[in-house]
Parts: structure tokens; sequence; C-alpha cells
């Protein structure tokens, strides 16, 4: 058996000391949004607490899927980077940006500097990368592009879901159980400005091609969606809250998912465990579903 540990939206605290000149731009509605919400909400002590939990069930490779920083301040990334670290090594961590790792024009040369050995696959290869762990494929693909201010939106791109739809198939003709791991979710019931706009593109290469599991993070939430698989299969699309939500009754309290994985092609059985933390500060599990099998 083999487990795949998920988490999403670490959006490390506290936020660095910014100049005048880097609050200029999206950057000051960010940092604006910040201190009125958002350091109310993400918590440095309950994301160590979660990523401890998650360490000590032992999973085979942890899949983080994107915004572990801001608003893209420079010393967000080198923050980053020594995160990224404390969670495990760079080849059982695989990791994706969202929107806020590529905030503003420059970002994503930032990312790639400072996360790049968590971003490629095992060619060496950028997005959409696979990296192979066991019976288990992973697929990252990058939905974190520069947006205007007020807006959250994210896109694949036609070249890269064209990547994916043959990777997939490559990956089928393998035996490989493949996860597809993305920011932005396919199915959202977030405002448009918050959504994926090639959520139709990315369904229909799904559709096409099929998947065993996508996981995604972005709307802070536990998600579980179905998305149209060939020949009428049905492909799980999971989510997670914020890895740093601290308990509250406004949004979900920060936690993780277990996958595990047995079987074989045509024959795959996959269990997926939620875990979280509850008012008091203890964490454990909220529940436990068969996706597949």
């Amino acid at each position: 058996m083999f487990t795949l540990a998920h988490l999403s939206d670490p959006h490390l605290a506290p936020l660095p000391v910014a100049s005048f000149l880097e609050l200029a731009g999206k950057r000051l509605t960010g940092w604006l949004h910040w201190q009125r919400k958002r350091r109310h909400v993400h918590d440095r002590q309950v994301l160590s607490a979660i990523v401890t939990d998650m360490q000590a069930q032992s999973p085979g490779h942890i899949m983080v899927t994107g915004d572990i920083a801001n608003i893209g301040l420079a010393a967000e990334y080198a923050n980053g980077r020594a995160w990224l670290d404390s969670v495990g090594a760079s080849t059982d961590v695989s990791f994706i940006p969202g929107n806020h790792d590529i905030y503003v024009s420059g970002c994503a040369e930032k990312a790639e500097r400072a996360w790049g050995a968590n971003m490629r696959g095992d060619e060496g290869e950028t997005f959409p990368y696979v990296r192979r762990r066991g019976p288990v494929a992973l697929i990252g693909v990058s939905s974190g592009v520069v947006t205007a201010p007020f807006m959250a939106t994210g896109e694949a791109g036609p070249a890269q879901l064209a990547k994916l739809g043959a990777l997939l198939e490559k990956l089928k003709a393998e035996n490989m159980f493949r996860v597809v791991a993305i920011h932005h979710p396919p199915i959202s019931e977030s405002p448009q400005h918050k959504r994926l706009i090639d959520a139709d593109a990315f369904m229909a290469v799904i559709e096409r091609h099929g998947a065993e599991l996508v996981l995604h993070g972005h709307d802070h939430l536990n998600m579980i969606n179905w998305l149209a698989g060939p020949n009428g299969a049905q492909v799980p699309a999971i989510g997670v809250p914020s890895a740093s939500a601290r308990p509250s009754d406004n949004h979900d309290a920060a936690g993780y998912n277990l996958y595990r994985i047995d079987g074989a092609a045509g024959a795959w059985r996959c269990e997926m465990v939620s875990r979280g933390i509850a008012a008091g500060g203890a964490i454990a599990e909220r529940r436990r579903i068969t996706l597949l099998g």
C-alpha cells in the first residue's frame, strides 16, 4: 500500500515587513487584506501542528497544492524554501504554485529559483511535470498566473493541457495510478474572479484521457466533486482547507488528507482519511471514505 499526503494553502505567517516600494500596485491591496482579515486566520503554530501530525503518519510522498506565499514579497520565497525543507526532502515533497505564489510580475521567476527542486519532474521537466513514486504518478499542473488587483483567477493554458492529455495516456499505458495536482479547483462555488478560467477545458482532458485522482486547494474548504471520465467513469476531485487556518465558525479549520492506494490498474483501491485540528488544538481523524474500489 502506498500513502500519499495532501495539504494546501499554508499561507506562511507572519507576513514579512515590506518597504513602501514593495507595496506598490496589487501588493498593497493584498497587504491590506492580510492586516484586516488573513492575519487572524493563518497561524504558524497551527501549520506546525498539522505538519507534525502528517509526518507522524509516515506518508510515502507529500503533495502541496499551492499558496506558500501571500503577496509575493521577496522574503516569502526564502521563507517558503525553509518551510518546504522542514516538511521533507525535495524528492519527497512535490509542489505546484497557486495564485498567491505568482502574485505579480516576476514572482514566477522567484518561485522557480527558490522552490524549483519541488516543482520539477523525474526528468527535470517543468509544468506539467511527472514524478513516479511507487505505483503513483504525480502530475503537477500550474494554474498560477499574474492577475489584476482583486482578481484570483487561475489558468492552465492550452499548451499545458495538451501535454497533460498526452501524459495521462502514457501513464495509463504504464499502469500507473494517475494523480493530477492543480491549485484551482475545476468545480467551485467561488465567485468568478477566483475561479479556474479554463476549467471546462481541463475537465474535458480528464473526461477524454482519465485519471484516478485530482487534488487541489485554493477554496480553503473540504471538497469532493466527481468529474466525468472516459466511458462513464467518475474521477474524484478533492480539495483541502488551508493547512494554517485556526479553528473558527467562519471557515474550515486546518487539515490534510491521506490517500491509501492499493491494487493495480483496472482494480485500484483508494481510501481517503481526513485529519484536522479541533477547537482545543488537538488533531484527529475527521472522516474516512473509500474513493475507489
